[in-house]
């Protein structure tokens, strides 16, 4: 696996988003409501924090193509979707600003 490939899965059973990183699972945990995910918890495998914002990226996009609105309740995600504000806005349900 290259760099720039990342592959995630979405564990619907455990309802989080996994990939392996260094041969080590990433998790995106999540609860969903409607037409809206809450991305409640991220757990990222020691030593990979380099990698954080590919995963949240990639998890997003998945995200975005399912037409599905996003409420970041992580700190570690909603601060990335602060960070790239423009980028993401449009994946935030109405009335929600972070």
């Amino acid at each position: 696996m290259s760099d720039e490939e990342m592959i995630i899965t979405d564990n619907e059973f455990l309802r989080q988003f996994e990939t392996r990183i260094n041969n080590e699972l990433a998790v995106i945990e999540y609860s969903q409501q409607e037409r809206k995910i809450f991305l409640t918890k991220l757990r990222m495998p020691e030593n990979s924090e380099d990698k954080q914002e590919d995963f949240i990226m990639a998890v997003l996009s998945e995200i975005k193509e399912r037409n599905t609105r996003v409420v970041p309740t992580s700190p570690e995600i909603a601060g990335y979707m602060r960070k790239n504000r423009r980028k993401y806005k449009d994946l935030l349900p109405v009335g929600i600003n972070i």
